[in-house]
């Protein structure tokens, strides 16, 4: 998705950003990620993000083993995105949708006077996240859509073919990505493989690890 604002390479992007810890949420470049906010240093956060005039934020999983933690350690990569939709529920909440701009690299957490948590963080290893549609040609489409109309089978879901096949390579794989019902681990993995084709390819082996867990065990019986 397009965003008002435009952002060609990391220098567009501020060097220290606020960072939303959430396990499970993945966040990619060009991904819109809906979000419920509700706690108070959370809607603190999203409306200094209005003032600042960027309304950007980051999104970043805390450590593996440290989803319940009071204060988490942090992945060190996460996804910065900016707010292209906000609505006010009337009951104390925002609803709003994150178009992913860029991958980041946590340099370190800064000491801050917000409730919410803030690091200074380089975009610079992830240049290729400002080229949409980067590395399409090299994903293997016909393998990525045949797992996924497996997986889709097993688990008695259906989806929008004629979207799917209209869809450009990249916001497929990264919406599949985004969508997926890995946990923490695998979504971190999805986050940062290198390339498209490696991300696609990742998604494919942990679904097929996933169908494989899914099918019943052959039942071999001894020959007379």
């Amino acid at each position: 998705m397009a965003t008002n604002s435009v952002y060609r390479t990391a220098s567009d992007l501020p060097g220290v950003i606020p960072v939303f810890p959430l396990p499970g949420a993945l966040l990619l470049p060009r991904g819109q990620l809906p979000l419920n906010i509700f706690e108070p240093r959370y809607l603190a956060m999203i409306d200094d993000a209005f003032l600042s005039g960027q309304r950007i934020i980051g999104m970043i999983q805390p450590l593996p083993g440290q989803e319940d933690a009071k204060r988490p350690a942090l992945s060190e990569i996460g996804c910065a995105g900016r707010i292209t939709q906000l609505a006010e529920t009337g009951d104390g909440r925002y609803m709003l949708s994150l178009t992913g701009i860029a991958r980041f690299r946590v340099v370190e957490e800064v000491t801050a006077t917000t409730a919410y948590r803030q690091c200074k963080v380089d975009f610079s290893p992830y240049e290729t996240d400002f080229e949409a549609r980067a590395g399409e040609e090299a994903v293997d489409r016909d393998g990525l859509l045949k797992t996924l109309r497996e997986f889709l089978d097993t688990n008695d879901m259906e989806a929008d073919w004629d979207g799917i096949r209209r869809a450009p390579t990249e916001v497929l794989v990264n919406a599949l990505c985004m969508m997926s019902p890995w946990g923490v681990k695998e979504k971190q993995a999805l986050l940062e493989a290198p390339d498209l084709r490696t991300r696609a390819a990742l998604l494919v082996a942990v679904a097929e690890v996933a169908l494989a867990k899914d099918k019943p065990s052959e039942v071999k019986t001894p020959l007379n």
